[in-house]
């Protein structure tokens, strides 16, 4: 993994097959170059990447249950899609960031949404 890429640059987070499915691999905010760390999450055949933490309390998302497109906090079990990164239950009232992921041959690739850049 390479440190702070440019706006709109991909950096390669890992390889088809390094995440279960539904599982979370967290790539640092030190990485990444965003303000949070980013949980780049696989499930149902899918590759997602969400900021990693949650926004009712500080808690690493990655940790949490993911199932249906959906995770769940394991603090205090608000569920966040994937796909948009949307608040669906309380205790939290705001969405979680979005990055792009993409697979490229057998690589994943990040692209870090441009506003969530420290």
């Amino acid at each position: 993994m390479s440190t702070s890429p440019s706006p709109g640059q991909a950096i390669k987070v890992a390889v088809v097959g390094d995440i279960d499915e539904d599982a979370a691999l967290v790539v640092p905010r030190a990485t990444a170059g965003t303000l949070d760390d980013i949980a780049v999450i696989f499930s149902a055949g899918r590759y997602y990447a969400i900021d990693n933490t949650c926004t009712h309390e500080q808690t690493s998302l990655a940790q949490g249950w993911i199932e249906s497109g959906c995770v769940e906090c394991p603090l205090h079990a608000a569920m966040f899609r994937l796909a948009d990164g949307a608040a669906l239950t309380q205790p939290a009232t705001r969405g979680v960031g979005v990055h792009t992921v993409e697979v490229v041959g057998d690589e994943l690739m990040l692209t870090p949404n441009p506003e969530r850049l420290a």
